[in-house]
Parts: structure tokens; C-alpha cells; sequence
């Protein structure tokens, strides 16, 4: 299916239990502080749906996901199954809607926080030099966590992870699995999709796919990498945790990471994967151009589609559009995930 451009118009009204809030990862924190606020818990779990937890290791490091499943799933068979994370200083207990409606459709579902956000472990670093010959190769030290920072390509591999590990799950159908993602998040399931090819589908809404921008002009990449130069010597340390340097967004980015984080660039690497990009008329925090809409151009694979949803900014995505938005992702996963 090829669908040059398609002009959504809203349904309307919104059920209770999706509004707003339960996205809130994706909206500028209250107040100036950037502190963290009490982690989320997610919404109730419906009785026809089972959830429960998992530990996913990325580069050896814990993350912590969830599993949801329709309780009348028939047993030992496999399902299609959709992989859904936050975008950038979020946690995956805010998926939870979407979540529970991807499994009572009949997929089996991942959520996961990425290392160093929600319920996961941090990457750690030593604050001293490891002890020569130790044991086993084992000793005791003291460590500095990095935690809420945003690093793309660390998180492009929380994504691979998070793959493998689903699809070591005995109800997982590996030959059909999808990528949900928004905002930060709708460019890293570009990329995952680019990177593995047991990606079937992805659904990207309101997705950043260039982030090289972030780096400004040459002489703020000058700097940024003059900043990574004295990070490799030990000469600067990390942000710390839940800094706001860009808006009012939680999370100080790791700004040399982004000079060559471009999913938008080779999106023809996977060239079987059914993409879906979902754009706001009216975003107002990159621009659509070089992002959505050149990832749909530039695509040569079948499987495409461009939706722009009217009049709503880029938050619009998590309130007035949300169960637009949740609708079209069940319909793209529906047609490319199930038999």
C-alpha cells in the first residue's frame, strides 16, 4: 500500500481513561526546578489483560519492562507483538493505554524504560581507577550512576535488546514484530527497524528521525566536540540527572552523540518494513520536512503512509489526537502483523 498523503479528521471525543496525563513524558515538566517528580504507576490493569514484569539486559545492564497479553490469547499460540518505549525523559509506565489496547487486539506487547530512566538500572562508571589484576577479574568499588540523560544511540541499543529479548518469549511470532514509538522515540524505532530486519512494521508519531540539528551552528559542534575530547579524557563528567537544557524537556541530551544520529537518512536499509509516519499540522519543535515527511519521501519500499493529523501541535498528539493516533497504529499493525 502507497499513500502519498492522507488528511485525518478527528473523531472527536476521547475516553476518560486517555486523557491528559498518562503522556506526560512527553510534555514539559511543572515547574522551573526540572526535579523529579513521584514515578508514575501506571493505569489499572482491565481484568481481561495479564501483565507482568521483565528484566531485559542491555550491554549487561538491567531494564525493567513489562508484558501484557489478552487473557484469552488461545494457549501455545504465537502472537504478532508490538515493542513500545517512551520518547525523550519518559517512562514506560505512561504506555500503559496503549499497551493494554495493543493486547486486548491480540498482540502481545513489551514496554521497557530505557538504562538509567524509570524502574531500570544505570550504567555505571568508577570513580576510581580499577585495581590491576584483580581476582577473578572481580573487585569491590564505588561507582557514579548515569541516569536521565539522553543518549540516542545508547538508547538505539536498548531497542536491539529489547528485541532479542522478545523474541526469546514463547508467544512471541519473531516473524511479526512492530515498533511503536513518538516524538524521540519515533525516530529510534526508525532506526531499530534499520538495524533489524525482523522489524515487520513501525509506527512513528510525531517522530524526531534527525537530530543533528540539536547541535546548532559549526561552531556550537566545535564546541560539542571539543566537550566530547575532554569527556574521553576524564576531564568532564556527566549531566546530572534530569537536567533541562533544551526547554523545558527533562533530561540533559549527551550533545556528541547527536552529530550523527540521522535515522531519517537510511530509511531504504529496511526496505521490507511497513513504516507509518504520523505528523502534526502544526509542530512546533523541529521541522516536518526533514523529518516525517523526507522519511516517507525518500522511502522506495511498498509498505509507506504519511498521515497528517490537522490543526494540533506536537503535544496534540497526547490529548486531543491521542485515541485518533492509538486507532491508526492498530490499523497499520493490524495489515502488516496479521495473517
Amino acid at each position: 500500500m502507497r499513500i502519498a498523503s492522507v488528511r485525518w479528521v478527528m473523531a472527536g471525543a476521547l475516553a476518560a481513561a486517555l486523557l491528559p496525563g498518562a503522556m506526560a513524558q512527553q510534555q514539559p515538566p511543572q515547574g522551573a526546578s526540572g526535579q523529579a517528580t513521584q514515578r508514575p504507576q501506571g493505569a489499572p490493569i482491565p481484568p481481561d489483560v495479564d501483565m507482568r514484569k521483565a528484566d531485559i539486559y542491555s550491554a549487561g545492564t538491567r531494564m525493567s519492562g513489562s508484558v501484557f497479553v489478552s487473557k484469552s490469547a488461545p494457549a501455545g499460540q504465537k502472537l504478532p507483538t508490538i515493542i513500545m518505549a517512551h520518547g525523550w525523559g519518559g517512562v514506560a509506565a505512561l504506555l500503559r493505554p496503549e499497551a493494554v489496547a495493543f493486547a486486548q487486539a491480540g498482540y502481545l506487547v513489551l514496554t521497557f524504560d530505557y538504562r538509567g530512566w524509570g524502574a531500570s538500572d544505570s550504567r555505571v562508571i568508577l570513580t576510581k581507577p580499577a585495581p590491576a589484576n584483580p581476582p577473578n577479574h572481580k573487585f569491590t568499588a564505588e561507582v557514579q550512576e548515569v541516569r536521565e540523560v539522553v543518549d540516542p544511540l545508547d538508547e538505539a541499543d536498548d531497542w536491539l535488546a529489547a528485541i532479542n529479548w522478545v523474541a526469546g518469549e514463547p508467544q512471541c511470532d519473531a516473524s511479526r514484530i512492530g515498533l511503536w514509538g513518538s516524538s524521540f522515540s519515533g525516530g529510534l524505532v526508525v532506526w531499530a527497524a534499520e538495524h533489524d530486519h525482523r522489524v515487520k512494521a513501525i509506527h512513528s508519531q510525531v517522530g524526531s528521525l534527525d537530530s543533528r540539528a540539536l547541535n546548532g551552528s559549526l561552531k556550537d559542534q566545535e564546541l560539542e566536540r571539543k566537550q566530547a575530547t575532554a569527556r574521553a579524557r576524564g576531564e568532564l563528567g556527566y549531566p546530572a540527572p534530569l537536567a533541562v537544557e533544551i526547554g523545558q524537556l527533562r533530561g540533559a541530551p549527551i550533545r556528541e552523540r547527536f552529530l550523527g544520529y540521522a535515522p531519517v537518512e537510511d530509511v531504504n536499509k529496511a526496505p521490507d518494513c511497513a513504516m507509518q509516519f504520523i505528523i502534526a499540522e502544526k509542530e512546533e519543535l523541529f521541522d516536518n520536512r526533514l523529518n516525517g515527511i523526507k522519511a516517507f519521501n525518500d522511502f522506495n519500499g511498498p509498505k509507506k503512509n504519511l498521515i497528517v493529523i490537522p490543526g494540533i501541535t506536537h503535544y496534540g498528539i497526547y490529548t486531543t489526537s491521542r485515541q485518533d493516533a492509538l486507532k491508526l497504529a492498530i490499523t497499520w499493525f493490524d495489515t502488516y502483523l496479521k495473517p
